[in-house]
């Protein structure tokens, strides 16, 4: 049985709320110093390898690493990349509640939970880092960037594992509140169940013939003139479930670029015109106090008309 390699702690410190970038020195290879190894392992040409280098950006366990370090198997060793160019997203995230264990944002539209892909800085998780003087925060579960509202972030390390494991083993209830055309003919309440799959590198799933694998619960809220404002529990947590499902009822969410359609890209991040999907609420009992816990969202969805020429609506969501 293979020894598990404990991993040494970061010597860099965090940039912009993002961690360092950690590489381990493979075991067995052709290489006789470190610069050798990272010019055929990163995908940058070798003179960013040696200004890296020649900065002492490059760090080891025992400080920087010189242009002609020796390569060493198994060393542990870490850099910050450059962070590709972002928008700014124009909107405050506010903390909801904090305390020692957790925090609960109120994540605006358009920000994306976590570090991935081109959105890397202008994430929540890096803006609640920053901004809260909290580097070890961790989110507890995902929330699509296009969606505003309600989301956990750990506090420690050693607590994660009971958070995200509310969210594995359905413990939370999650209520979301969506805008969307108004259909009389259309039978709610109504629980909604089929397969969706997502491809690696498609904007947009789908839903596919076979055994069920998401099911959510569609409620009518309230009706002003064609447009309705619905209740939405996701029982499963598939990637754009409750976008699919309101699709395929017949009812797409207002202002989502992904469905019925695929819109050109830009409306993926047109910030005058956000997703009418709102995480209203999020209720769970504490892991670690056994404290009954629930909280809501203080956004709005914008397209939802109001002031006295408004139609009298149905129970409030």
């Amino acid at each position: 049985m293979r020894r598990k390699t404990k991993v040494p702690p970061a010597p860099l410190p965090q940039r912009l709320g993002i961690d360092p970038v950690r590489l381990r020195l493979p075991m067995d290879g052709p290489w006789t110093t470190v610069r050798d190894h990272l010019v055929d392992r990163l995908p940058v040409p070798a003179s960013a390898v040696d200004d890296l280098l020649g900065e002492g950006a490059v760090v080891g366990t025992d400080g920087p690493l010189a242009l002609d370090a020796p390569y060493v198997p198994g060393a542990f060793l870490w850099y910050h990349r450059d962070f590709p160019e972002e928008a700014t997203v124009p909107f405050p995230i506010t903390v909801v509640h904090r305390d020692e264990n957790i925090v609960i944002a109120d994540k605006p539209h358009f920000m994306a939970m976590a570090p991935r892909g081109q959105h890397i800085t202008q994430t929540a998780l890096a803006r609640l880092r920053r901004e809260l003087d909290l580097p070890t925060l961790s989110p507890a579960h995902r929330l699509d960037r296009l969606t505003a509202g309600l989301a956990m972030f750990v506090i420690r390390p050693e607590h994660r594992a009971a958070y995200q494991g509310l969210f594995q083993d359905r413990l939370v209830r999650k209520e979301y509140e969506a805008l969307a055309p108004y259909d009389p003919a259309l039978d709610l309440p109504r629980t909604v169940s089929s397969r969706i799959v997502k491809e690696h590198g498609v904007l947009a799933a789908q839903e596919v013939p076979g055994p069920p694998n998401s099911e959510s619960r569609i409620e009518l809220a309230e009706t002003r003139g064609a447009l309705g404002r619905y209740r939405l529990t996701p029982v499963t947590g598939r990637t754009h479930q409750l976008r699919l499902h309101m699709c395929s009822l017949g009812v797409p969410i207002l202002a989502d670029p992904l469905y019925p359609e695929v819109l050109p890209g830009t409306a993926l991040d047109d910030f005058r015109d956000p997703l009418q999907l709102l995480a209203r609420k999020l209720e769970f009992t504490d892991p670690l106090t056994g404290e009954r816990r629930s909280f809501r969202s203080g956004r709005t969805l914008e397209r939802w008309p109001t002031g006295s020429g408004a139609a009298a609506g149905l129970a409030a969501v």
